[in-house]
């Protein structure tokens, strides 16, 4: 058994799916995040009234992103999950972004998209060219405001659809072999 929920495997040994662990639920104020040190979820923010998560929010077990944390991925699923759940999707797209940290460094810190295996709502969505329009401006937009509040920068650098995340995700799990 893995050590963390960090270091669980990428892909579904069954299916093949992308493996995800939510570590913020849709609708939450609050933002954990998992510390793979104490076996456990912090409550590592919360944000301001009237901002709350657009969808859950989570990462992917055993990659690792320019930031030193796993890559984040954002999942569209019809009702929250709780933080902590293990759940498997597909991989939708990806915004691709910058972050500068308060201390003034700048980092990739790129969002998956994807969609739960379980999603019923959301069951057709093959592609980010499947979601409403508007939807990926609103999602920046959401990061980009967040982040801004935290004293961090978030610029989204460009999107790409299911084969740039998964160019990602290869990345993410080249890096997390490399450490």
């Amino acid at each position: 058994m893995p050590a963390a929920l960090s270091e669980l495997p990428t892909f579904d040994p069954k299916t093949g799916e992308v493996v995800v662990v939510a570590e913020t639920p849709k609708g939450s104020r609050n933002k954990y995040s998992c510390d793979a040190g104490l076996g456990a979820f912090r409550l590592a923010a919360v944000l301001p009234e009237g901002t709350s998560f657009p969808f859950d929010f989570g990462f992917v077990p055993s990659t690792l992103g320019e930031d030193g944390d796993p890559l984040d991925v954002l999942v569209l699923l019809d009702t929250p999950v709780v933080a902590g759940c293990v759940l498997t999707a597909r991989l939708i797209g990806v915004i691709e972004a910058e972050q500068r940290e308060r201390g003034g460094e700048r980092v990739r810190n790129d969002r998956l998209l994807a969609v739960a295996t379980r999603a019923r709502t959301h069951a057709h969505i093959r592609s980010a060219g499947d979601l409403r329009p508007d939807l990926l401006a609103e999602i920046e937009a959401f990061f980009a405001h967040y982040n801004r509040l935290s004293g961090k920068e978030f610029t989204p650098l460009g999107r790409g659809g299911a084969e740039e995340a998964r160019r990602v995700l290869e990345g993410g799990i080249a890096a997390f072999r490399d450490r």
